[in-house]
Protein backbone atom coordinates (compact mmCIF):
# COMPACT_ATOMS: atom_id res chain seq x y z
CA UNK A 1 0.00 0.00 0.00
CA UNK A 2 2.82 2.40 0.83
CA UNK A 3 4.45 1.68 -2.53
CA UNK A 4 1.21 2.36 -4.39
CA UNK A 5 0.80 5.63 -2.50
CA UNK A 6 4.38 6.67 -3.41
CA UNK A 7 3.77 5.89 -7.07
CA UNK A 8 0.56 7.85 -7.04
CA UNK A 9 2.35 10.84 -5.46
CA UNK A 10 4.99 10.79 -8.20
CA UNK A 11 2.34 10.56 -10.91
CA UNK A 12 0.45 13.50 -9.43
CA UNK A 13 3.65 15.55 -9.23
CA UNK A 14 4.52 14.82 -12.83
CA UNK A 15 0.96 15.58 -13.96
CA UNK A 16 1.23 18.96 -12.19
CA UNK A 17 4.49 19.72 -14.06
CA UNK A 18 6.67 19.32 -11.00
CA UNK A 19 9.61 16.93 -10.56
CA UNK A 20 9.31 14.27 -7.87
CA UNK A 21 10.97 15.08 -4.52
CA UNK A 22 13.46 12.24 -5.01
CA UNK A 23 14.91 14.00 -8.07
CA UNK A 24 15.32 17.48 -6.55
CA UNK A 25 18.85 16.75 -5.24
CA UNK A 26 20.10 14.58 -8.08
CA UNK A 27 21.98 17.36 -9.97
CA UNK A 28 23.81 18.33 -6.77
CA UNK A 29 24.70 14.71 -6.11
CA UNK A 30 26.08 14.35 -9.63
CA UNK A 31 28.00 17.62 -9.32
CA UNK A 32 29.49 16.44 -6.01
CA UNK A 33 30.48 13.15 -7.61
CA UNK A 34 32.00 15.02 -10.55
CA UNK A 35 34.01 17.26 -8.22
CA UNK A 36 35.27 14.25 -6.27
CA UNK A 37 36.22 12.46 -9.49
CA UNK A 38 38.11 15.47 -10.83
CA UNK A 39 39.96 15.87 -7.53
CA UNK A 40 40.92 12.19 -7.43
CA UNK A 41 42.10 12.29 -11.04
CA UNK A 42 44.25 15.34 -10.30
CA UNK A 43 45.81 13.65 -7.26
CA UNK A 44 46.39 10.36 -9.09
CA UNK A 45 47.79 12.20 -12.10
CA UNK A 46 50.21 14.23 -10.01
CA UNK A 47 51.38 11.19 -8.04
CA UNK A 48 51.68 9.19 -11.24
CA UNK A 49 53.82 11.90 -12.86
CA UNK A 50 56.08 12.09 -9.81
CA UNK A 51 56.32 8.29 -9.66
CA UNK A 52 57.22 7.90 -13.34
CA UNK A 53 59.67 10.79 -13.42
CA UNK A 54 61.20 9.76 -10.10
CA UNK A 55 61.80 6.15 -11.13
CA UNK A 56 63.19 7.20 -14.52
CA UNK A 57 66.15 8.70 -12.69
CA UNK A 58 67.34 5.24 -11.68
CA UNK A 59 66.49 3.38 -14.92
CA UNK A 60 69.53 3.09 -17.25
CA UNK A 61 68.68 5.08 -20.36
CA UNK A 62 70.07 4.02 -23.78
CA UNK A 63 72.97 6.06 -25.15
CA UNK A 64 72.52 7.26 -28.73
CA UNK A 65 75.38 8.14 -31.03
CA UNK A 66 74.33 10.42 -33.89
CA UNK A 67 75.75 12.30 -36.84
CA UNK A 68 74.57 15.93 -36.78
CA UNK A 69 74.98 18.43 -39.59
CA UNK A 70 76.48 21.76 -38.54
CA UNK A 71 75.70 25.23 -39.86
CA UNK A 72 78.80 25.23 -42.10
CA UNK A 73 77.77 21.96 -43.73
CA UNK A 74 80.23 19.73 -41.85
CA UNK A 75 79.11 16.80 -39.71
CA UNK A 76 79.89 16.25 -36.05
CA UNK A 77 79.46 13.10 -33.97
CA UNK A 78 77.62 13.35 -30.64
CA UNK A 79 76.67 10.76 -28.06
CA UNK A 80 74.35 10.96 -25.09
CA UNK A 81 70.98 10.22 -23.52
CA UNK A 82 67.83 11.76 -24.98
CA UNK A 83 66.10 13.46 -22.05
CA UNK A 84 63.33 15.52 -23.71
CA UNK A 85 61.62 15.63 -27.12
CA UNK A 86 59.76 18.88 -27.71
CA UNK A 87 58.26 21.02 -30.48
CA UNK A 88 58.63 24.78 -30.87
CA UNK A 89 58.18 27.44 -33.51
CA UNK A 90 61.36 28.88 -34.98
CA UNK A 91 61.19 32.61 -35.64
CA UNK A 92 64.11 32.35 -38.09
CA UNK A 93 62.05 29.96 -40.24
CA UNK A 94 58.92 32.12 -40.37
CA UNK A 95 57.31 30.45 -37.40
CA UNK A 96 57.74 26.94 -38.77
CA UNK A 97 57.32 24.24 -36.13
CA UNK A 98 60.44 22.19 -35.54
CA UNK A 99 61.15 19.14 -33.41
CA UNK A 100 64.19 19.14 -31.19
CA UNK A 101 65.69 16.89 -28.55
CA UNK A 102 67.53 17.69 -25.35
CA UNK A 103 70.65 15.51 -25.38
CA UNK A 104 72.54 14.81 -22.17
CA UNK A 105 76.15 14.46 -23.34
CA UNK A 106 77.85 14.45 -19.92
CA UNK A 107 81.58 15.24 -19.88
CA UNK A 108 81.04 18.72 -18.44
CA UNK A 109 84.80 19.09 -17.99
CA UNK A 110 85.23 18.84 -21.77
CA UNK A 111 82.16 20.54 -23.25
CA UNK A 112 81.47 23.04 -20.46
CA UNK A 113 77.76 22.19 -20.59
CA UNK A 114 76.38 18.69 -20.20
CA UNK A 115 73.19 19.38 -22.22
CA UNK A 116 72.52 20.47 -25.78
CA UNK A 117 69.40 21.06 -27.86
CA UNK A 118 69.52 19.48 -31.34
CA UNK A 119 67.12 19.97 -34.25
CA UNK A 120 66.03 16.49 -35.35
CA UNK A 121 66.05 17.66 -39.00
CA UNK A 122 69.84 18.01 -38.75
CA UNK A 123 70.38 14.44 -37.53
CA UNK A 124 71.67 12.29 -40.39
CA UNK A 125 72.03 8.95 -38.58
CA UNK A 126 71.55 7.32 -35.20
CA UNK A 127 72.92 4.16 -33.61
CA UNK A 128 73.24 2.48 -30.21
CA UNK A 129 76.91 1.51 -29.78
CA UNK A 130 77.37 -1.51 -27.55
CA UNK A 131 80.72 -0.59 -26.01
CA UNK A 132 79.90 2.96 -24.89
CA UNK A 133 80.19 3.56 -21.12
CA UNK A 134 78.25 5.84 -18.78
CA UNK A 135 80.36 6.54 -15.71
CA UNK A 136 79.38 8.32 -12.50
CA UNK A 137 82.28 10.50 -11.38
CA UNK A 138 83.17 12.31 -8.19
CA UNK A 139 83.56 15.58 -10.10
CA UNK A 140 82.03 17.12 -13.24
CA UNK A 141 79.02 14.82 -13.28
CA UNK A 142 78.63 11.76 -15.49
CA UNK A 143 81.04 10.86 -18.25
CA UNK A 144 79.94 9.22 -21.54
CA UNK A 145 82.80 7.74 -23.53
CA UNK A 146 84.40 4.72 -25.23
CA UNK A 147 87.11 3.11 -23.03
CA UNK A 148 90.48 2.57 -24.70
CA UNK A 149 92.86 1.19 -22.06
CA UNK A 150 93.35 0.82 -18.33
CA UNK A 151 96.65 1.24 -16.53
CA UNK A 152 96.28 -0.64 -13.25
CA UNK A 153 97.83 0.15 -9.88
CA UNK A 154 100.32 -2.70 -10.32
CA UNK A 155 101.57 -1.17 -13.59
CA UNK A 156 99.84 -3.66 -15.90
CA UNK A 157 97.92 -2.24 -18.87
CA UNK A 158 94.72 -3.77 -20.22
CA UNK A 159 93.14 -2.64 -23.49
CA UNK A 160 89.40 -2.33 -24.03
CA UNK A 161 89.50 -5.11 -26.62
CA UNK A 162 90.72 -7.55 -23.95
CA UNK A 163 88.00 -9.70 -22.35
CA UNK A 164 89.53 -8.99 -18.93
CA UNK A 165 89.18 -5.22 -19.33
CA UNK A 166 85.81 -4.62 -17.64
CA UNK A 167 86.46 -7.01 -14.70
CA UNK A 168 89.81 -5.28 -14.19
CA UNK A 169 88.16 -1.85 -14.32
CA UNK A 170 85.53 -2.95 -11.79
CA UNK A 171 88.27 -4.26 -9.52
CA UNK A 172 90.03 -0.88 -9.65
CA UNK A 173 86.77 0.97 -8.97
CA UNK A 174 86.16 -1.25 -5.93
CA UNK A 175 89.71 -0.61 -4.74
CA UNK A 176 89.37 3.18 -4.88
CA UNK A 177 85.93 2.95 -3.23
CA UNK A 178 87.54 1.16 -0.29
CA UNK A 179 90.26 3.81 -0.19
CA UNK A 180 87.64 6.58 -0.08
CA UNK A 181 85.91 4.86 2.83
CA UNK A 182 89.22 4.64 4.70
CA UNK A 183 89.95 8.32 4.02
CA UNK A 184 86.47 9.31 5.20
CA UNK A 185 86.92 7.30 8.38
CA UNK A 186 90.26 8.97 9.12
CA UNK A 187 89.11 12.51 8.34
CA UNK A 188 85.66 12.38 9.92
CA UNK A 189 86.18 10.01 12.83
CA UNK A 190 89.82 10.11 13.86
CA UNK A 191 90.73 13.67 12.91
CA UNK A 192 87.29 14.84 14.03
CA UNK A 193 87.96 13.35 17.46
CA UNK A 194 91.35 15.10 17.59
CA UNK A 195 89.77 18.44 16.69
CA UNK A 196 87.33 18.04 19.58
CA UNK A 197 90.20 17.29 21.96
CA UNK A 198 92.08 20.36 20.74
CA UNK A 199 88.96 22.43 21.27
CA UNK A 200 88.71 21.22 24.87
CA UNK A 201 92.37 22.08 25.46
CA UNK A 202 91.82 25.59 24.12
CA UNK A 203 88.80 26.01 26.40
CA UNK A 204 90.90 24.93 29.38
CA UNK A 205 93.56 27.44 28.37
CA UNK A 206 90.90 30.11 28.27
CA UNK A 207 89.75 29.15 31.76
CA UNK A 208 93.36 29.38 33.02
CA UNK A 209 93.79 32.84 31.60
CA UNK A 210 95.97 31.95 28.59
CA UNK A 211 94.94 32.48 25.00
CA UNK A 212 94.06 29.68 22.59
CA UNK A 213 97.51 29.89 20.96
CA UNK A 214 99.33 28.85 24.10
CA UNK A 215 100.70 32.20 25.26
CA UNK A 216 102.93 32.02 28.32
CA UNK A 217 101.45 35.08 29.98
CA UNK A 218 98.95 34.06 32.64
CA UNK A 219 96.45 35.97 34.69
CA UNK A 220 96.71 36.32 38.43
CA UNK A 221 94.81 33.09 38.94
CA UNK A 222 96.63 31.18 36.22
CA UNK A 223 98.18 27.81 36.96
CA UNK A 224 101.55 27.38 35.24
CA UNK A 225 101.71 23.67 36.01
CA UNK A 226 98.28 23.06 34.51
CA UNK A 227 99.23 25.06 31.43
CA UNK A 228 102.41 23.03 31.03
CA UNK A 229 100.32 19.86 31.17
CA UNK A 230 98.01 21.26 28.52
CA UNK A 231 101.01 22.10 26.32
CA UNK A 232 102.27 18.56 26.67
CA UNK A 233 98.83 17.13 25.84
CA UNK A 234 98.53 19.41 22.84
CA UNK A 235 101.94 18.32 21.56
CA UNK A 236 100.91 14.67 21.82
CA UNK A 237 97.61 15.29 20.05
CA UNK A 238 99.32 17.37 17.37
CA UNK A 239 101.75 14.52 16.70
CA UNK A 240 98.83 12.10 16.38
CA UNK A 241 97.14 14.52 14.00
CA UNK A 242 100.23 14.75 11.80
CA UNK A 243 100.42 10.98 11.67
CA UNK A 244 96.76 10.64 10.64
CA UNK A 245 97.04 13.47 8.10
CA UNK A 246 100.06 11.78 6.53
CA UNK A 247 98.13 8.50 6.38
CA UNK A 248 95.20 10.24 4.67
CA UNK A 249 97.56 11.89 2.14
CA UNK A 250 99.13 8.52 1.40
CA UNK A 251 95.71 7.00 0.74
CA UNK A 252 94.77 9.94 -1.51
CA UNK A 253 97.93 9.42 -3.50
CA UNK A 254 96.88 5.80 -4.05
CA UNK A 255 93.59 7.00 -5.56
CA UNK A 256 95.42 8.40 -8.58
CA UNK A 257 97.71 5.44 -9.25
CA UNK A 258 95.48 3.76 -11.88
CA UNK A 259 94.51 5.61 -15.05
CA UNK A 260 91.72 5.10 -17.58
CA UNK A 261 92.25 6.20 -21.17
CA UNK A 262 89.02 6.90 -23.03
CA UNK A 263 87.75 8.34 -26.32
CA UNK A 264 84.83 10.72 -26.74
CA UNK A 265 82.30 10.42 -29.54
CA UNK A 266 83.99 13.24 -31.48
CA UNK A 267 87.34 11.41 -31.43
CA UNK A 268 89.07 13.24 -28.56
CA UNK A 269 91.22 10.92 -26.43
CA UNK A 270 91.77 11.73 -22.78
CA UNK A 271 93.06 10.22 -19.55
CA UNK A 272 91.19 10.09 -16.25
CA UNK A 273 92.20 8.88 -12.81
CA UNK A 274 90.17 5.85 -11.75
CA UNK A 275 89.99 7.52 -8.35
CA UNK A 276 87.45 9.89 -9.91
CA UNK A 277 85.14 7.00 -10.86
CA UNK A 278 82.25 5.94 -8.63
CA UNK A 279 80.44 3.43 -10.85
CA UNK A 280 80.22 2.61 -14.52
CA UNK A 281 77.90 0.63 -16.79
CA UNK A 282 77.22 -0.12 -20.45
CA UNK A 283 73.48 0.59 -20.74
CA UNK A 284 73.23 -0.47 -24.39
CA UNK A 285 74.51 -3.92 -23.40
CA UNK A 286 71.98 -4.48 -20.62
CA UNK A 287 68.83 -6.54 -21.01
CA UNK A 288 65.67 -6.01 -18.99
CA UNK A 289 67.00 -7.99 -16.01
CA UNK A 290 70.30 -6.14 -16.09
CA UNK A 291 68.56 -2.77 -16.22
CA UNK A 292 66.29 -3.77 -13.34
CA UNK A 293 69.32 -4.77 -11.26
CA UNK A 294 71.08 -1.52 -12.17
CA UNK A 295 67.96 0.41 -11.17
CA UNK A 296 68.00 -1.23 -7.74
CA UNK A 297 71.69 -0.38 -7.31
CA UNK A 298 71.12 3.22 -8.35
CA UNK A 299 68.20 3.51 -5.96
CA UNK A 300 70.18 2.13 -3.04
CA UNK A 301 73.10 4.45 -3.78
CA UNK A 302 70.65 7.35 -3.86
CA UNK A 303 69.13 6.38 -0.50
CA UNK A 304 72.37 5.63 1.31
CA UNK A 305 74.84 8.10 -0.19
CA UNK A 306 75.73 11.69 0.63
CA UNK A 307 75.26 14.65 -1.76
CA UNK A 308 77.99 15.85 -4.12
CA UNK A 309 78.40 18.48 -6.82
CA UNK A 310 76.06 21.10 -5.31
CA UNK A 311 73.56 18.35 -4.38
CA UNK A 312 73.02 17.38 -8.04
CA UNK A 313 74.97 14.12 -7.64
CA UNK A 314 75.27 11.42 -5.02
CA UNK A 315 72.65 10.42 -2.47
CA UNK A 316 70.39 12.09 0.06
CA UNK A 317 70.67 9.97 3.20
CA UNK A 318 71.40 12.98 5.48
CA UNK A 319 68.22 14.67 4.19
CA UNK A 320 66.15 11.52 4.79
CA UNK A 321 67.54 11.13 8.30
CA UNK A 322 67.05 14.79 9.14
CA UNK A 323 63.45 14.82 7.88
CA UNK A 324 62.55 11.67 9.81
CA UNK A 325 64.18 12.77 13.08
CA UNK A 326 62.69 16.27 12.91
CA UNK A 327 59.18 14.93 12.20
CA UNK A 328 59.33 12.40 15.04
CA UNK A 329 60.76 14.97 17.46
CA UNK A 330 58.10 17.48 16.43
CA UNK A 331 55.35 14.91 17.05
CA UNK A 332 56.77 14.06 20.48
CA UNK A 333 56.80 17.75 21.39
CA UNK A 334 53.40 18.76 20.03
CA UNK A 335 51.32 15.81 21.29
CA UNK A 336 51.46 16.37 25.09
CA UNK A 337 50.99 20.14 24.81
CA UNK A 338 48.08 19.78 22.40
CA UNK A 339 46.35 17.07 24.43
CA UNK A 340 46.77 18.91 27.75
CA UNK A 341 45.46 22.16 26.26
CA UNK A 342 42.44 20.39 24.74
CA UNK A 343 41.62 18.57 28.01
CA UNK A 344 41.69 21.81 29.92
CA UNK A 345 39.55 23.68 27.38
CA UNK A 346 36.96 20.92 27.11
CA UNK A 347 36.88 19.32 30.56
CA UNK A 348 37.97 21.92 33.13
CA UNK A 349 37.65 25.47 31.77
CA UNK A 350 34.40 27.29 32.47
CA UNK A 351 32.75 27.79 29.11
CA UNK A 352 32.34 31.47 28.41
CA UNK A 353 33.63 34.41 26.45
CA UNK A 354 37.27 33.92 27.42
CA UNK A 355 37.36 30.25 26.44
CA UNK A 356 35.55 31.04 23.21
CA UNK A 357 38.13 33.73 22.45
CA UNK A 358 40.93 31.22 23.07
CA UNK A 359 39.30 28.76 20.66
CA UNK A 360 38.96 31.45 18.01
CA UNK A 361 42.62 32.38 18.50
CA UNK A 362 43.65 28.73 18.10
CA UNK A 363 41.68 28.44 14.86
CA UNK A 364 43.25 31.67 13.60
CA UNK A 365 46.73 30.34 14.39
CA UNK A 366 46.10 27.47 12.00
CA UNK A 367 45.84 30.02 9.19
CA UNK A 368 48.98 32.02 10.00
CA UNK A 369 51.65 31.68 7.25
CA UNK A 370 54.39 29.28 8.22
CA UNK A 371 57.14 31.84 7.63
CA UNK A 372 55.70 33.87 10.52
CA UNK A 373 56.25 30.90 12.83
CA UNK A 374 59.80 30.68 11.48
CA UNK A 375 60.50 34.31 12.38
CA UNK A 376 59.01 33.75 15.85
CA UNK A 377 61.09 30.61 16.31
CA UNK A 378 64.23 32.51 15.35
CA UNK A 379 63.51 35.35 17.76
CA UNK A 380 62.21 33.34 20.72
CA UNK A 381 63.67 29.84 20.57
CA UNK A 382 67.02 30.58 18.90
CA UNK A 383 68.01 34.03 20.14
CA UNK A 384 66.17 34.17 23.48
CA UNK A 385 66.07 30.60 24.80
CA UNK A 386 69.20 29.38 22.97
CA UNK A 387 71.16 32.53 23.85
CA UNK A 388 70.21 32.15 27.52
CA UNK A 389 71.32 28.50 27.52
CA UNK A 390 74.65 29.53 25.99
CA UNK A 391 75.24 32.21 28.62
CA UNK A 392 74.53 29.89 31.55
CA UNK A 393 75.85 26.51 30.39
CA UNK A 394 78.18 27.10 27.41
CA UNK A 395 79.78 30.42 28.26
CA UNK A 396 83.26 29.03 27.60
CA UNK A 397 82.34 28.54 23.92
CA UNK A 398 81.22 32.15 23.43
CA UNK A 399 81.28 34.17 21.21
CA UNK A 400 80.69 31.05 19.08
CA UNK A 401 77.08 30.02 19.79
CA UNK A 402 76.08 26.46 20.68
CA UNK A 403 72.31 26.61 21.14
CA UNK A 404 72.04 30.27 20.17
CA UNK A 405 71.93 29.38 16.50
CA UNK A 406 69.60 27.32 14.32
CA UNK A 407 69.41 23.59 14.99
CA UNK A 408 67.15 20.59 14.77
CA UNK A 409 65.80 21.16 18.31
CA UNK A 410 64.59 24.68 17.57
CA UNK A 411 63.24 23.61 14.19
CA UNK A 412 61.19 20.89 15.90
CA UNK A 413 59.90 23.34 18.50
CA UNK A 414 58.91 25.82 15.78
CA UNK A 415 57.01 23.24 13.75
CA UNK A 416 55.41 21.87 16.93
CA UNK A 417 54.11 25.34 17.68
CA UNK A 418 52.86 25.67 14.09
CA UNK A 419 50.96 22.36 14.17
CA UNK A 420 49.68 22.77 17.73
CA UNK A 421 46.23 24.10 16.65
CA UNK A 422 45.65 20.96 14.56
CA UNK A 423 46.26 18.68 17.54
CA UNK A 424 44.16 20.81 19.90
CA UNK A 425 41.14 20.92 17.59
CA UNK A 426 41.34 17.19 16.77
CA UNK A 427 41.70 16.29 20.46
CA UNK A 428 38.72 18.44 21.46
CA UNK A 429 36.57 16.78 18.80
CA UNK A 430 37.71 13.36 19.99
CA UNK A 431 36.86 14.20 23.62
CA UNK A 432 33.40 15.40 22.61
CA UNK A 433 32.81 12.16 20.69
CA UNK A 434 33.16 10.04 23.86
CA UNK A 435 29.56 9.19 24.96
CA UNK A 436 28.29 11.08 27.97
CA UNK A 437 26.89 7.86 29.41
CA UNK A 438 30.30 6.29 30.06
CA UNK A 439 31.43 9.43 31.87
CA UNK A 440 28.36 9.41 34.11
CA UNK A 441 28.77 5.68 34.74
CA UNK A 442 32.36 6.19 35.88
CA UNK A 443 31.40 9.08 38.15
CA UNK A 444 28.49 7.04 39.56
CA UNK A 445 30.94 4.27 40.46
CA UNK A 446 32.92 6.71 42.62
CA UNK A 447 35.69 7.71 40.20
CA UNK A 448 37.01 11.24 40.40
CA UNK A 449 36.89 13.53 37.39
CA UNK A 450 40.56 13.01 36.62
CA UNK A 451 40.24 9.23 36.98
CA UNK A 452 37.32 9.32 34.56
CA UNK A 453 39.33 11.35 32.04
CA UNK A 454 42.44 9.24 32.48
CA UNK A 455 40.85 5.77 32.34
CA UNK A 456 37.68 6.26 30.31
CA UNK A 457 37.73 9.43 28.21
CA UNK A 458 41.34 9.47 26.99
CA UNK A 459 41.42 5.79 25.88
CA UNK A 460 38.21 6.34 23.96
CA UNK A 461 39.54 9.54 22.40
CA UNK A 462 42.98 8.15 21.47
CA UNK A 463 42.07 7.32 17.84
CA UNK A 464 40.88 10.88 17.29
CA UNK A 465 43.95 12.29 19.02
CA UNK A 466 46.18 10.23 16.77
CA UNK A 467 44.27 11.57 13.78
CA UNK A 468 45.35 15.07 14.80
CA UNK A 469 48.93 13.90 15.28
CA UNK A 470 48.89 12.30 11.82
CA UNK A 471 47.66 15.54 10.25
CA UNK A 472 50.33 17.53 12.08
CA UNK A 473 53.03 15.10 10.93
CA UNK A 474 51.88 15.39 7.33
CA UNK A 475 51.98 19.19 7.48
CA UNK A 476 55.20 19.48 9.42
CA UNK A 477 57.15 17.04 7.26
CA UNK A 478 56.51 19.08 4.13
CA UNK A 479 57.20 22.56 5.51
CA UNK A 480 60.25 24.40 4.21
CA UNK A 481 59.88 28.16 4.83
CA UNK A 482 60.27 28.17 8.66
CA UNK A 483 63.08 25.61 8.51
CA UNK A 484 65.18 27.89 6.33
CA UNK A 485 65.32 30.31 9.27
CA UNK A 486 65.73 27.97 12.24
CA UNK A 487 68.20 25.29 11.31
CA UNK A 488 68.07 23.61 7.91
CA UNK A 489 71.15 23.89 5.67
CA UNK A 490 72.20 22.92 2.16
CA UNK A 491 74.77 20.40 3.38
CA UNK A 492 75.24 19.18 6.95
CA UNK A 493 78.57 17.46 7.60
CA UNK A 494 77.33 15.65 10.73
CA UNK A 495 74.04 14.00 11.65
CA UNK A 496 72.09 15.16 14.73
CA UNK A 497 72.23 11.58 16.10
CA UNK A 498 75.34 9.40 15.93
CA UNK A 499 77.40 6.93 17.93
CA UNK A 500 79.66 9.55 19.49
CA UNK A 501 78.96 10.80 23.02
CA UNK A 502 76.61 12.37 23.95
CA UNK A 503 74.94 10.61 20.94
CA UNK A 504 72.14 13.20 20.71
CA UNK A 505 73.29 16.54 19.28
CA UNK A 506 70.16 18.69 19.36
CA UNK A 507 72.13 21.84 18.58
CA UNK A 508 73.33 20.66 15.15
CA UNK A 509 71.97 21.92 11.88
CA UNK A 510 70.40 19.34 9.60
CA UNK A 511 69.27 18.59 6.05
CA UNK A 512 65.62 18.25 5.02
CA UNK A 513 64.02 16.71 1.94
CA UNK A 514 61.72 19.69 1.40
CA UNK A 515 64.59 22.17 1.48
CA UNK A 516 66.64 19.82 -0.70
CA UNK A 517 63.89 20.00 -3.34
CA UNK A 518 63.83 23.80 -3.12
CA UNK A 519 67.61 24.01 -3.36
CA UNK A 520 67.75 21.71 -6.41
CA UNK A 521 64.86 23.35 -8.19
CA UNK A 522 65.69 27.02 -7.62
CA UNK A 523 69.27 27.34 -6.38
CA UNK A 524 71.13 24.78 -8.47
CA UNK A 525 73.74 26.14 -10.90
CA UNK A 526 72.68 23.48 -13.45
CA UNK A 527 68.88 23.34 -13.51
CA UNK A 528 68.67 20.67 -16.23
CA UNK A 529 70.98 18.32 -14.37
CA UNK A 530 69.05 18.90 -11.14
CA UNK A 531 65.58 18.32 -12.61
CA UNK A 532 65.67 14.46 -12.37
CA UNK A 533 66.90 14.73 -8.78
CA UNK A 534 63.95 17.02 -7.97
CA UNK A 535 61.47 14.34 -9.04
CA UNK A 536 63.38 11.58 -7.23
CA UNK A 537 63.58 13.58 -4.00
CA UNK A 538 59.90 14.56 -4.23
CA UNK A 539 58.96 10.91 -4.68
CA UNK A 540 61.03 10.00 -1.64
CA UNK A 541 59.50 12.76 0.49
CA UNK A 542 55.98 11.60 -0.40
CA UNK A 543 56.96 7.99 0.34
CA UNK A 544 58.45 8.95 3.72
CA UNK A 545 55.33 10.90 4.73
CA UNK A 546 53.09 8.03 3.59
CA UNK A 547 55.14 5.47 5.54
CA UNK A 548 55.03 7.51 8.76
CA UNK A 549 51.30 8.16 8.34
CA UNK A 550 50.54 4.50 7.65
CA UNK A 551 52.45 3.53 10.79
CA UNK A 552 50.47 6.06 12.83
CA UNK A 553 47.20 4.90 11.27
CA UNK A 554 47.99 1.29 12.18
CA UNK A 555 48.60 2.33 15.78
CA UNK A 556 45.34 4.29 15.77
CA UNK A 557 43.37 1.34 14.41
CA UNK A 558 44.91 -0.97 17.01
CA UNK A 559 43.93 1.38 19.82
CA UNK A 560 40.45 1.79 18.37
CA UNK A 561 39.91 -1.98 18.42
CA UNK A 562 41.45 -2.28 21.87
CA UNK A 563 39.25 0.31 23.58
CA UNK A 564 36.09 0.01 21.49
CA UNK A 565 34.45 -2.70 23.61
CA UNK A 566 35.47 -1.34 26.99
CA UNK A 567 34.68 2.32 26.31
CA UNK A 568 31.57 2.23 24.20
Amino acid sequence: MATDHSMQSKEKAMAAGRRPDSQHGEPKVWLSALGLTVGLLMVVGLLGLILIKGLQVFWPAPVVQMQVKKADGSVETLAGEIRVIQHRRDAAKEGQQIEEILLFMGNKDVFGNAFRYIDTALIESRELPKNIVVAERMEYGDGIFFPVALKRADGAEVTAADAAFYPALQEEVDRVAALRRDIEHIEKKEIGRINKELLQINLKRKALGADALGAEALGAEGDAAALAGLDEEQTRIQAEYEKLAAQARQLRDQLGVSTLTYRLADGQQRDMSVGNLVTFERPNNLGFGGKLLAMVKHGWAFLSGTPREANTEGGIFPAIFGTFVMTVLMSILVTPFGVIAAIYLREYAKQGFLVQAVRISINNLAGVPSIVFGVFGLGFFVYTVGGTIDRFFFSEYLPNPTFGTGGILWASFTLALMTLPVVIVATEEALVAVPRGVREAALACGASKWQTIQRIVLPGALPGILTGVILSMARGAGEVAPLMIVGVVKLAPSLPFDFEAPFIHAERKFMHLGFHIYDLGFQSPDSEAAKPMVFATTLLLIALVVIMNVAAIQIRNHLRRKYAASTF
